[in-house]
């Protein structure tokens, strides 16, 4: 299939330098508020890129449900195969894809595990169905059935009818503390607008990139 007819221009904003807060975090937190402005379908979703043991790369999609000045948090099985690159490698690489508005966001940093208080804090937050789902799903591992799923689902319903739901041990949050971050901004004819921040001894350095 030829798809090469597939382009266009963007148009809606440009970006500079003097559009940019000098604190990373804080032009982060206007984007991010702006993607929720704009009523994106998840605007906290992020591809999250980890490298295996065996140094191969592989993506995928996830939420994040906080962040502040330490870094982004996301939650999953601590069995999941991003689990385990992170063991391997605790170097990833997140994106912000945020289509609508003709950008997107990347930070590159390292991941590690949060305290189990503050897993235990978000876990209590969430709906009771999806408290269910964390102790039902052996992330990644190989399932032979939906119906197998499903009854593992209501065995856990029925054993913790009328009480709380424990944190299970192999479920929580990892931390993403950034080393650096890029905006890209899409533009007419293919020149984009991109700047990096790079993480440095005194703060942050703030440098525009040929698109």
């Amino acid at each position: 299939m030829d798809i090469g007819e597939l382009r266009r221009d963007y148009t809606q904003r440009g970006l500079d330098a003097t559009d940019l807060d000098p604190d990373p975090f804080a032009q982060f937190e206007l984007w991010f508020q702006q993607a929720r402005d704009a009523e994106l379908l998840e605007p906290n979703a992020l591809v999250l890129s980890t490298v295996s043991a065996e140094g191969a790369p592989y993506q995928r999609t996830v939420l994040l449900k906080y962040f502040d000045r330490d870094g982004f948090v996301f939650f999953t099985n601590y069995g999941s195969r991003k689990a385990q690159h992170i063991e391997h490698n605790h170097q990833v690489s997140v994106l912000f894809p945020w289509y609508a508005l003709e950008r997107q966001l990347t930070v590159c940093g390292t991941a590690a595990k949060i305290s189990a208080a503050e897993s235990f804090k978000y876990f209590t937050s969430r709906p009771r169905s999806s408290q269910l789902g964390a102790w039902v799903s052996q992330q990644s591992s190989i399932v032979s059935s939906r119906q197998l799923l499903e009854a593992q689902f209501e065995h856990m319903k029925e054993k913790f009818q009328n009480k709380e739901i424990p944190l299970p041990d192999f479920w929580g949050g990892y931390r993403i503390s950034p080393i650096s971050f890029e905006l890209w901004q899409g533009r007419p004819s293919r020149l984009h607008d991109r700047f990096y921040y790079a993480k440095q001894a005194d703060g942050w350095g703030i440098k525009r990139l040929s698109p």
